[in-house]
């Protein structure tokens, strides 16, 4: 039977992923995890080892296989080489649920207590694999396919790593249900009790409007990626976004994607920002655009957010992808990628205690790309701003999943933070979204247009936005800890 149920690990990996946009089954997250728990009992360490490995090729084989996209029709990568890289880059994320099967089994032989310590390592390795290795990669992170689920409620107060324990606790519960049987019932008691919870919380207002509402426009300008730094493409890019623009000048706020502007600023200050600039200023409109920032004096480069208007300054982006925007594991990366003729930026990181900018007379946190996969980061001076504005160029993963779950995770910060988000991406899924994490618009993917509408500058701030991440993670290794020593002293006595 073993082999079926390594069979099924696997499978319970990929249906796990289900949950996630574009698919949008949420429920199944809960159910993969908790099948999954059931599986690690009265099996050896090792073969716990190795089924919670299995489910995390499931998951990020199906979840993360946008990478041979990027890697391969934009990267230019030999199809063998892309598909090489993309096996790799699974199997190291698949590590991360390795560990929790193999920490979950060889702390107890107790059921019980392999039960509740599984919850809480799931979240604390999502959290390592989120935020610590490789600058973090918080991916197909449990809690993001309750957004739209009862469990919601706990977003605004616990962020995505509280609320993801809440979905692997419920998991772990539920396994119990099914071990246990028919002496379970104060277990179904208290699963009851959490998911009714949720749906308490969920109306709950936490933040409040600070003005009236403000018009915006968002455009999306479908340049393809192969195009998009073609050197003959560069003016018609910019003549395209100035002639968006100026339909819409008047707008408090108009956003363009990541790197709209196809050179660095250097190059395209004097002849075409300067300009707009002006113009932007006499019609009472803020431009927040997005381009490569160079600093001749200190030979960096940074991917950077500008403002255009009567208010202007530069956000330089804080958080870096790896293998995309700077090298890690120098020099061997660097020497590793040159042998298979693959080139990528080196950019440098803003700091972390950037002045807000401000865009329509109100300060606002911005974000570059996947950084708005980073709770922490929308929270950082949050009490100044008054909506959040991501840009993006997701164009690297074409008509894959990836843009989806992009845009499901930039949900999750604006139920985080109690504020509305602006996202502009250069081909989808540009849209705004409220406060309470739901799409109020959003533009089809794949088409030059602009996307109009209107959000309200909000003030306050949630719990979640006043505790962080540190408090919840502190007290789940308390937690994890207590249990521990409990189940080791209960052991001894039995």
């Amino acid at each position: 039977m073993s082999k079926y149920g390594d069979l099924l690990a696997f499978l319970l990996g990929i249906f796990f992923t289900l949950a996630f946009a574009p698919f949008n089954y949420p429920y199944l997250a809960v159910i993969a995890l908790s099948l999954l728990f059931v599986s690690w009992q009265q099996i050896t360490p090792k073969r716990a080892m190795l089924r919670a490995y299995l489910f995390g090729l499931g998951s990020f084989g199906l979840g993360v296989s946008w990478v041979y996209v990027s890697i391969h029709d934009y990267g230019y990568v030999p199809a063998a080489i892309a598909t090489f890289l993309t096996v790799i880059f699974v199997a190291v994320w698949a590590l991360f649920p390795m560990l929790v099967g193999y920490l979950s089994t060889i702390i107890s032989p107790k059921i019980s207590v392999r039960l509740m310590v599984a919850p809480l390592l799931w979240t604390l390795i999502e959290y390592l694999r989120g935020h610590v290795f490789l600058n973090g990669f918080p991916w197909l992170l449990c809690a993001y396919p309750q957004l739209d689920t009862a469990l919601a409620g706990y977003i605004p107060i616990l962020g995505a790593y509280g609320t993801g324990f809440i979905v692997s606790a419920l998991a772990a519960m539920i396994a119990g249900l099914v071990i246990y049987q028919q002496r379970a019932w104060p277990l179904a008691l208290i699963v009851v009790a959490v998911w009714g919870a949720g749906f308490f919380l969920k109306p709950l207002v936490w933040t409040q409007p600070m003005g009236d509402a403000i018009n915006v426009a968002l455009i999306q300008g479908n340049i393809r990626q192969d195009q998009k730094w073609l050197p003959e493409n560069k003016v018609k890019t910019l003549r395209l976004y100035q002639s968006l623009t100026e339909q819409h000048w008047g707008t408090p706020i108009i956003v363009w994607p990541e790197t709209s502007v196809p050179a660095f600023y250097s190059d395209i200050n004097s002849v075409f920002l300067q300009p707009l600039s002006q113009d932007a200023a006499q019609h009472n409109t803020s431009v927040i655009t997005s381009l490569p920032l160079d600093d001749n004096a200190t030979n960096e480069y940074y991917n950077a957010v500008m403002v255009l208007g009567k208010e202007t300054g530069f956000y330089r982006k804080t958080h870096l992808l790896p293998f995309g925007e700077y090298l890690p594991w120098q020099p061997v990366s660097g020497f590793v990628l040159n042998l298979l003729g693959i080139k990528l930026g080196n950019f440098t990181p803003g700091d972390l205690n950037q002045t807000l900018l401000k865009a329509g007379g109100y300060a606002f946190t911005p974000s570059i790309c996947y950084e708005d996969a980073f709770g922490d980061l929308a929270i950082n001076k949050l009490e100044e701003a008054a909506y959040l504005v991501n840009v993006t160029n997701d164009a690297w993963f074409g008509d894959s999943i990836e843009p989806h779950q992009h845009m499901q995770i930039a949900r999750m910060r604006a139920l985080e933070s109690g504020r509305f988000l602006l996202r502009a991406t250069n081909t989808g899924t540009t849209g705004i979204v409220a406060p309470t994490g739901v799409v109020i618009k959003q533009a089809p993917a794949f088409t030059s247009t602009v996307l109009t509408g209107a959000i309200t500058p909000m003030r306050g701030l949630t719990p979640y936005a006043k505790i962080g991440d540190s408090v919840i993670l502190i007290s789940l290794c308390v937690l994890l800890l207590a249990i521990v020593v409990c189940g080791r002293y209960w052991i001894r006595k039995s």
